[in-house]
């Protein structure tokens, strides 16, 4: 079977069918020659109004001037009744040929057949512009004198149109034709060779078009149809392969995406029920008498087990955003009044960690398209990063500024920063990456963007949102960027 293709591409190569076609041309250019010959002798006999060629007597003017120059020399001393006899003769021989005898005195004595423009006297004047008009005219004109030229016999006439002795051979002798035949075949070649090249072109756009046209539902291109077997086939037959891999690859990945989501989901129940008991038996724990360093054991236990309890939340956030379960309400919400909300939420827990919190947010709302729900865990996740990552820096700052966008415009901007070591640095704990994948995944379903700057001299997050001021229509942004202090226990 791979044989058979082989050798079927071998004759269907584009390669081999140019090369066909050239060698086509080449051998047949050599017969266009005697064709063209064949063409025209069968134009010229069925179309043509040409004259026939009387048993090949004119084959051209050199036989006939000699033949008329010893007709004229044989009758040397003929009497005038011999000389008329005599014309007559060739004038049946050659019925196309017009004759003319002058005699020695000048005097036309016979002429066939009679012609108006021939005088009755022949003047020495009249002779020599006569033949000096005949010089390359038509009729074909010879001049011959009776006898020798010092016989003074007079001299005959001959007159024959071109017509009869130009087409002496009609095989290629009309330039036009012949030309316009040549032109034919020539053109025809080239007509050939540019419907090859057409339709392989049209061939490579097809493809090239599938290529650059993805499938709107899985952005895979579209495979094509295998016309021919030659490298055009080839490279289609290569392309559906690709198609092929990709959409494979693509079925693959779903479902090790669908696993892994399963997985993720399934861990995380499991997880929670053993945390659930660990957690009941440290509250029975810490009613027992226990040492000062029991205790201290078990505050590590407890705060660990919380740790877990927080990543294996963000797993199942995680999970549930990303397989699109989740679909988010975006509403015009004032976001700082839900940072405040948030920060007097989480002030005793920094209290309890020896942060101090610094907030400084403007006077006038800031207006964005949000889900109070989830918008709460995006806040809930960088303040738990600050109490987990950065709680040696002793510091968590909150506060807006002014921000400028693409076109100039300025819009607010919402700041979480800390003066911890920094991501780059080793921690005893771990899962700050998944608790800043929620936050950049929900930023981006809320249209916001996340922007995070991380060094050892402590993090920087900076959340606003592009191109929209932040701010209800109408509504002027604080014109000095002024930054308003206030106290948790205020809110």
């Amino acid at each position: 079977m791979k044989g058979w293709r082989a050798k079927g591409r071998f004759r269907k190569s584009l390669t081999n069918r140019y090369l066909l076609l050239i060698s086509v041309a080449m051998i047949f250019m050599p017969i266009l020659f005697p064709l063209a010959s064949v063409f025209y002798w069968f134009v010229a006999n069925t179309f043509m109004d040409v004259p026939p060629l009387p048993d090949k007597k004119y084959e051209n003017g050199t036989v006939l001037e000699k033949m008329w120059h010893k007709e004229a020399t044989q009758l040397e001393g003929a009497s005038p009744e011999e000389i008329e006899q005599r014309l007559k003769s060739l004038r049946q021989a050659y019925p196309e040929v017009q004759m003319l005898w002058v005699d020695s005195d000048s005097r036309k004595r016979i002429e066939l057949p009679v012609q108006e423009d021939m005088p009755a006297l022949w003047s020495a004047q009249h002779t020599v512009q006569f033949m000096k008009n005949s010089v390359g005219a038509d009729p074909f004109t010879v001049v011959a004198f009776i006898g020798d030229e010092g016989a003074d016999e007079g001299f005959m006439v001959m007159r024959i149109p071109r017509k009869y002795i130009s087409v002496q051979d009609p095989i290629a002798s009309e330039t036009t034709l012949y030309g316009l035949f040549m032109a034919t075949m020539s053109g025809l070649f080239i007509l050939v060779s540019w419907l090859f090249f057409v339709r392989i072109r049209k061939r490579l756009l097809r493809l090239r078009n599938a290529m650059t046209s993805p499938n709107e539902a899985t952005g895979i291109p579209q495979p094509v149809t295998l016309t021919k077997l030659d490298e055009i086939g080839q490279l289609e037959e290569g392309y559906n392969d690709m198609v092929s891999q990709l959409e494979e690859g693509q079925r693959r990945q779903r479902e090790e995406e669908e696993l892994r989501k399963s997985l993720i989901a399934s861990l995380s129940h499991d997880l929670r029920t053993p945390l659930t008991v660990i957690r009941s038996h440290i509250f029975s724990l810490e009613r027992e008498p226990l040492s000062g360093r029991g205790k201290e054991s078990l505050s590590l236990i407890e705060a660990k087990i919380g740790d877990l309890g927080g990543l294996i939340d963000n797993l199942l956030s995680y999970n549930l955003l990303t397989s699109g379960k989740v679909q988010l309400n975006l509403d015009a919400k004032d976001v700082l009044r839900l940072v405040k909300e948030s920060a007097a939420a989480w002030y005793p827990v920094w209290e309890k960690a020896g942060i101090e919190p610094d907030i400084a947010l403007r006077e006038e709302p800031l207006i964005w398209n949000v889900d109070v729900l989830w918008f709460r865990r995006l806040l809930d996740n960088l303040f738990q990063n600050v109490v987990r990552h950065a709680q040696s820096g002793k510091y968590i700052g909150i506060y807006t500024e002014e921000r400028q966008v693409e076109g100039g415009e300025e819009t607010g901007a919402l700041i979480i920063s800390d003066r911890g070591p920094g991501f780059g640095s080793e921690s005893h704990n771990k899962g700050a990456g998944i608790g800043l994948a929620v936050v950049d995944f929900l930023a981006k379903e809320m249209g916001l963007k996340c922007e995070v700057e991380s060094s050892g001299e402590g993090t920087r997050i900076t959340i606003w949102k592009p191109g929209s001021g932040g701010v209800y229509p109408g509504q002027e942004l604080n014109p000095g960027g002024k930054q308003v202090r206030f106290e948790v226990d205020d809110m």
